[in-house]
């Protein structure tokens, strides 16, 4: 999933409603709507306006927990958002047929209660629970899941994820438009409760993606009645833990615990805020003064501070399943050859990066897949990329035409506004001139239109990342096939393409591996539309004493459900004659 800031540089409250004279009445549902294109700011301003409105008809009780979330949302709907912080709030309103473990990261049962799995891997029965119901009391059936994965696949919809259906049998030609009957699509309903899937090949890892929201059941009815305004429909129909209270632009979204939950007895917090913020200085001051109680994004750390930061008992840092990079635009000159963009990978000194921004433990990476990810039961081993080696890197310049740079055409490096992203961007511009005398011109663009730029190719080179949506290589090497709508770099290769497909279709693990080891190398020795910089270090802030159920795991998962923040426990006073007048040390911020 992207995983990058937003544009936003504070938290600002959103303004006070101030009601006309006489009493204020809810306001009507939306009327039906068709389908708007594939932005939808409008529809999401609508829709945040009209939830809005609604908060503002009564006083707003304390939430029970307060969570920094990272950039205002794109969207909430799972078919639409792209990014962690709009995943983060659909994951709890919106449920699959598996769900997250919050210790692990992995595949627990959710909205199905067990399954069966054919002896070829190919063939999936989901028992769906039958105490499972929406929000509003209507059931969940297997009907649901048949309606939303179709309509995840439609290529109306234009969801971006839509490739983490494509093991679904005859669900890559659907999502194209060459297979107009959807009876052919392998997901059906035998009954009510079983949901009946037929994949392309045995997948690993099918049931974690079962997990990842684009999978998730949306309410049918109210799609179909509402359009791309069906969020704003009220009673809001939820399939998760909880509810969508209101979305205040620019101030918070509260989710309020959903009861009818089928496992509502172990949702943790009752009112839960969500804030909206990308200054890392803002994040830090929200939680020391105590108005936010988690901050889980470690680009919300001021780097300036984390050496003091990181020996505190309430921040957290662990290895997790992402990888910070940047994308070649393979369709503008001269990126189109390869020679180029190995050129100015191999001049690009990631070691300093990292101890010179980043600070916090990254590693740094040669390849995409991270250290530690999982190939079936085993571990895979991802081939090393192109190393540091800038006379190489002269050469190759030289031998596509530009010796010392000489006629090579200035270029823009694409970034979105948070500041660490502008300190690797210049570092890479003063390498790039020093190392290849070329030019770089940086360009920062809002978030939701550097992501339009990015899915556009409108940009030459831009920075970018990914986070893992699944333990397994295929959820980083699967996004440069040539039809995965997040590949956004104009590369497309039919060799590279039918390796993923045919080591998806292995058994063995030790075959697997082989094949995907040979398609990475492919894509970042030979190829490189991208190039990787370093893989992140996960950083949450909260206070071990007060905040149970954030647990590190190498998705960086932590349903909000599964989160409770305890009431602080008062401390006996110490007896007179130990009575001292500790002093904190300077340059240490007290904990909040």
């Amino acid at each position: 999933m992207n995983a990058a800031p937003g544009a936003r540089g504070i938290l600002r409250r959103a303004p006070v409603c101030q009601p006309k004279s006489g009493p204020l009445s809810p306001p009507s549902p939306p009327s039906p709507t068709r389908r708007a294109p594939r932005w939808p700011s409008l529809a999401t301003a609508l829709a945040a306006a009209a939830l809005l409105f609604t908060g503002c008809l009564r006083s707003q009780p304390a939430a029970d927990l307060t969570i920094v979330n990272g950039p205002e949302p794109e969207s909430l709907d799972p078919h639409i958002l792209t990014g962690q912080a709009d995943g983060r709030v659909a994951e709890a309103l919106f449920e699959g047929l598996t769900r997250y473990n919050p210790e692990t990261g992995r595949a627990m049962p959710g909205l199905a209660e067990r399954w069966d799995i054919s002896p070829d891997g190919r063939t999936y029965l989901f028992h769906l629970r039958t105490n499972a119901v929406w929000s509003t009391g209507g059931p969940i059936t297997a009907e649901d899941f048949v309606y939303s994965w179709r309509r995840a696949l439609d290529p109306a919809t234009a969801c971006e994820y839509a490739g983490n259906l494509f093991y679904v049998k005859n669900a890559r030609a659907f999502n194209a438009g060459k297979l107009p009957a959807t009876d052919t699509l392998g997901v059906h309903a035998e009954d009510s409760h079983t949901l009946r899937v037929d994949l392309e090949g045995p997948t690993a890892f099918f049931l974690d993606l079962c997990a990842f929201w684009t999978l998730a059941a949306v309410p049918r009815e109210l799609v179909q009645r509402y359009g791309d305004r069906w969020m704003t429909a009220r009673p809001f129909a939820a399939s998760g833990a909880y509810v969508l209270e209101s979305w205040r632009l620019n101030d918070r979204i509260r989710l309020r615990k959903n009861p009818r939950y089928w496992d509502a007895a172990n949702t943790h917090s009752e009112i839960v805020d969500l804030l909206p913020c990308i200054s890392p200085t803002t994040a830090l001051n929200l939680y020391i003064t105590g108005a936010a109680d988690v901050v889980w994004d470690k680009e919300l750390v001021p780097v300036d501070l984390l050496d003091v930061l990181l020996k505190r008992p309430d921040f957290h840092s662990y290895d997790y399943l992402g990888n910070y990079f940047f994308r070649f635009n393979v369709t503008r000159k001269p990126f189109d050859d390869p020679r180029v963009r190995r050129a100015l990978a191999l001049v690009i000194d990631k070691d300093r990066l990292v101890r010179k921004i980043t600070k916090a433990g990254e590693r740094v990476a040669t390849c995409l897949s991270p250290p530690g990810i999982a190939n079936g039961e085993t571990v895979y081993h991802p081939p090393a990329g192109l190393p540091y080696d800038p006379p190489a890197g002269r050469r190759l310049l030289a031998e596509a035409g530009f010796p010392d740079g000489k006629g090579f055409p200035s270029f823009v490096y694409l970034m979105d506004t948070q500041k660490t992203h502008e300190k690797i961007a210049i570092e890479l511009q003063e390498m790039w001139q020093r190392e290849l005398g070329i030019h770089v011109e940086l360009r920062q663009l809002e978030w939701k239109a550097y992501l339009r730029a990015q899915y556009m190719l409108e940009y030459d080179a831009c920075r970018s990342s990914w986070i893992g949506d699944y333990d397994d290589p295929n959820t980083f090497l699967d996004l440069f096939m040539s039809d995965n709508p997040n590949n956004r770099t104009g590369w497309r290769n039919a060799h590279y393409d039918q390796l993923i497909t045919e080591a998806n279709q292995q058994t063995s693990s030790t075959a697997r591996e082989k094949i995907l080891q040979t398609a990475e190398g492919m894509l970042l020795r030979e190829e490189v539309p991208i190039v990787p910089l370093f893989f992140y270090a996960g950083i949450e802030y909260f206070s071990p004493d007060r905040i149970s159920g954030v647990h590190a795991n190498l998705l960086a998962e932590h349903p909000i459900r599964a989160i409770e923040k305890h009431p602080v426990q008062a401390k006996p006073r110490p007896a007179p004659a130990a009575a001292t007048h500790d002093r904190k040390p300077a340059g240490v911020i007290p904990a909040g």
